[in-house]
């Protein structure tokens, strides 16, 4: 069962019903067809088959829609990257995957040493008169002709690149299978979404994120909206005018789309269903988000690009159980493990281990490309290694504690990041938080805390200390504030915890040195 021969079969049901809408370019099924067939037909013709990859450097819009479905049709294989990716870290995904071509928005001036390192990479713009590339107007105009039949052992669609917060990053291969069974059946029956439902996207395609809901969308036969770029008011303008049913969002976007919300509600009088994943979501944002849109259901859900969906938290359960990350999905097997592999006892913190059936065939990934012996590592009897600490209540509901690298071991005790980070974000001086260990000669360890001040508040790191102190036990309390503009984070939002344990290396350096009048 394939991406491609799905939406196929919508565009046979549903020709006429609109299936892409991005800025003034609407689409139906059919047409949409249409023109995936005949870009198919232009990247053969450039020499692209079944298992190439191929790496698609784009900026949201029909083009890279188009080619995802495309390069399906071909049997080869989708790397998606975010345009907010340096040149450095394209050069790595390229050097990692070695694709068969880059396709690329303009002139590609931007990544200049990325194209000139990857010389045998057919080059395909948005542009036009691009010296040494294809226009991918060109290529959109081939004649649709029949392809290929492929064969069924064809299954690889996507390599998703780890964002390498905490380490260099890695391609997980993500099959058809996976995509078909978390984002059509499972998504569907857990969160009762179907093809009379119109989707917003409002992060790139090239995130896990948004392609999920064009997964979500372009299988159960709905309409997918996509906006170009992300902007608060453009986004609740885009729900009004287009009857938006279904968005997915972070917490952060909750958070910055409240005042648009709040100006006017009645816009989003169509939203009917929101999912929410990415970082823990605080219980007033879900307060206020729930008293201006009564109609709406909300549900919140964890996952990994590895993974896929873990657990959910269905909207009855928002309040009850606000810190959970939830309960396992029906047919997602989870174990909490210490340190020697055995199973912890409820409320007892372990590492987070994963099994879905078979990798690749449901909705954990295949492995790592081109990394067996990483893969090895990460996946042992079928289970996925996560990383995650985790525990258990004695209902079966899941609460993340910390990643095991961002532990911190302080006089003897385990100091989970996770839990100080959300007791710092419980402050509303505090627009958001990030905890670090730094070396204590007394210690061990020590907590740092780096905070953001909200907007037109200042902080002071006593009155944060303090604040910690009053929600959790004495000895988490950071030992050591930084109050700054804004948090290092990488292209897909995420904070650069190395980056911060280098700089919090520097500055308690420098504060020692000053209390020793050095």
């Amino acid at each position: 069962m394939r991406l491609e021969t799905i939406l196929r079969a919508q565009a046979e049901r549903h020709p006429n019903k609109i299936a892409f809408i991005c800025g003034g370019e609407r689409l139906a099924y059919r047409d949409l067809c249409g023109r995936i067939q005949r870009v198919a037909n232009g990247l053969r013709k450039q020499g692209i088959g079944p298992g190439d990859r191929i790496v698609l450097f784009l900026s949201n819009g029909v083009e890279i829609v188009e080619l995802f479905y495309a390069v399906f049709t071909l049997g080869a294989i989708v790397i998606p990257v975010t345009t907010r990716l340096t040149p450095n870290e394209l050069q790595h995904i390229c050097s990692d995957s070695q694709p068969r071509a880059i396709v690329f928005d303009g002139d590609g001036a931007s990544i200049s040493e990325v194209l000139q390192a990857n010389p045998d990479a057919v080059r395909i713009t948005t542009g036009e008169n691009v010296a040494g590339a294809v226009a991918y107007s060109e290529i959109a105009q081939a004649a649709p002709g029949p392809l290929p039949p492929l064969s069924i052992e064809s299954d690889d669609a996507i390599i998703m690149y780890t964002s390498g917060t905490t380490g260099e990053p890695k391609g997980a291969i993500i099959t058809h299978a996976n995509i078909v069974v978390q984002h059509c059946f499972v998504n569907a029956v857990e969160w009762g979404i179907s093809s009379e439902d119109r989707y917003l996207v409002t992060t790139p395609l090239a995130h896990r994120t948004g392609f999920a809901r064009l997964a979500n969308s372009l299988t159960l036969g709905g309409t997918l909206v996509v906006m170009k770029k992300f902007d608060p008011r453009e986004t609740v303008e885009t729900i009004a005018r287009e009857g938006i049913t279904v968005v997915g969002m972070v917490p952060t976007v909750c958070r910055m789309l409240l005042p648009e919300i709040m100006a006017g509600p009645p816009r989003c009088a169509s939203l009917r269903r929101i999912v929410v994943t990415g970082e823990a979501f605080p219980v007033e944002l879900k307060r206020q988000f729930m008293a201006l849109l009564p109609n709406v259901r909300l549900v919140s859900f964890f996952a990994m690009t590895e993974v896929g969906g873990v657990t959910s938290l269905s909207h009855e359960e928002q309040f009850g159980h606000a810190s959970s990350i939830g309960r396992p999905t029906p047919g997602v097997e989870v174990r909490i493990v210490d340190d020697a592999g055995k199973d912890v006892q409820p409320g007892e913190p372990g590492e987070l281990l994963v099994r879905v059936g078979q990798p690749g065939r449901y909705s954990v990934m295949r492995g790592y490309y081109n990394r067996p012996e990483e893969t090895a590592k990460t996946i042992k009897d079928g289970w996925i290694h996560t990383g995650d600490v985790a525990r258990a209540d004695d209902e079966g509901y899941l609460y993340i504690v910390d990643r095991k690298k961002d532990m911190v071991l302080s006089g003897g005790f385990n100091i989970y990041t996770k839990e100080v980070e959300q007791a710092l974000l419980q402050n509303p001086n505090i627009a958001d938080a990030a905890v670090v260990g730094v070396p204590d000669a007394v210690f061990g360890e020590a907590v740092a805390a780096f905070v953001e001040r909200a907007p037109g508040k200042n902080p002071t790191a006593g009155s944060v200390v303090e604040h910690v102190r009053s929600l959790v036990a004495g000895y988490k309390k950071p030992k050591y504030v930084f109050i700054v503009d804004a948090l290092p984070r990488n292209s897909l939002g995420k904070v650069l915890k190395r980056d911060l344990r280098d700089q919090a290396l520097d500055l308690v350096e420098k504060a020692q040195r000053l209390d020793r009048g050095a």
